[in-house]
């Protein structure tokens, strides 16, 4: 996928958990971990809003658009 999640990256300039977090933005851990391991499919914008106002952030200062050679850097490759 051309979209990597820096949520983590975030979350780790911010100081914040992910019990925390998921506890401000009132969503599961296991889908904050997906979200923050960057294994998620998509993202609703009212999560994206909540996660931006608990970690005073920009969309931007999350999502990251990178081209597609840049993700194949040794990563499996699918048929």
């Amino acid at each position: 996928m051309a979209i990597r999640i820096n949520l983590d990256v975030v979350m780790a300039q911010r100081k914040k958990g992910l019990t925390e977090l998921a506890g401000e933005v009132d969503i599961t851990l296991a889908n904050l971990s997906i979200l923050k391991n960057n294994k998620a499919k998509a993202v609703r914008f009212s999560t994206l809003d909540a996660i931006c106002k608990a970690l005073s952030c920009q969309p931007g200062d999350i999502l990251e658009y990178v081209e597609e050679s840049e993700e194949d850097n040794g990563d499996e490759r699918k048929s």
